[in-house]
């Protein structure tokens, strides 16, 4: 996609999706939308503008919508390798067999923005208050898998008054859960991460932290309020040290996986939830 800006954009206008692990270009100045071969003068990984693509589709066509935090953004990832877990569930969804036996065209919309929170504004709208734009408004939608919370636990800016109880933060996906509901939909819960000793913002973790993942993710299993639990935790989790992911699932940061950690999240999701 080509995007020709013919005059002045204030920085204040400039729209964009950091983190993107994707490359993309920015030419000198003049229109280049039409070129085959678009001179460039620099690079970025940010997506810049251009916040999503509509394809005119059959009507039983459905739609995935990935919502959640840099877990679902891929954060740390390997640029341009295409690592993150929704893209990996969209080549599995491509890869099955024809039609013919059944399987429903799907697409996959990765809604991860890095730093999200179910209950507070920190880069970007809540997970609560974007939910309508984000998820319901999108063409085509069907399903929705949901992966929040980790980020409301840790409270990366410190406030007091942004400090959340485990209780809260179930109110608010059982709320996502309620809405996705009513409008249709079935939503999927997708267990929060481990994060212990976390290095990626050191002092971060804490026992009253992993307290509030564990009974989040205790009702994300065993509350009901999902038409089915992806239980991504397990999946990357060391039996050994259940506190933890396994080495190879793990960036090295304790809170990001690695891209086979990325890859085995999008792996363990059953097909057959979409069928």
């Amino acid at each position: 996609m080509s995007i020709y800006l013919p005059g002045e954009v204030p920085e204040t206008q400039v729209t964009g999706h950091g983190n993107a692990h994707q490359t993309n270009y920015i030419s000198p100045p003049g229109d280049h939308t039409g070129a085959a071969e678009m001179p460039v003068k620099e690079t970025t990984e940010a997506f810049l503008f251009l916040s999503g693509v509509e394809v005119l589709a059959p009507d039983e066509t459905g739609g995935i919508v990935a919502v959640g935090d840099s877990l679902t953004d891929a954060n740390i990832s390997q640029l341009n390798a295409n690592h993150r877990w929704p893209d990996q569930l969209a080549r599995r969804i491509v890869a099955r067999p024809s039609r013919a036996s059944g399987s429903r065209l799907l697409g996959v919309m990765n809604q991860g923005i890095g730093g999200n929170r179910i209950l507070h504004d920190v880069r970007g709208d809540s997970g609560l208050r974007r939910f309508d734009r984000d998820v319901l408004a999108q063409p085509g939608v069907s399903h929705v898998i949901v992966i929040l919370g980790i980020n409301d636990i840790r409270n990366r800016n410190g406030k007091p008054e942004e400090v959340v109880t485990a209780d809260q933060m179930i109110a608010g996906l059982h709320q996502m859960s309620v809405r996705a509901r009513t409008a249709g939909l079935k939503i999927f819960g997708g267990t929060l991460l481990t994060f212990y000793k976390e290095s990626f913002n050191p002092g971060f973790y804490t026992e009253e932290g992993e307290a509030k993942r564990q009974k989040v993710n205790e009702w994300i299993r065993k509350g009901g309020a999902f038409d089915a639990v992806i239980d991504f935790e397990a999946a990357l989790r060391d039996p050994a040290n259940p506190f933890q992911m396994l080495p190879e699932y793990d960036c090295g940061d304790h809170l990001h996986p690695s891209d086979a950690g990325y890859l085995r999240m999008g792996d363990i999701i059953a097909l057959s939830l979409f069928e």
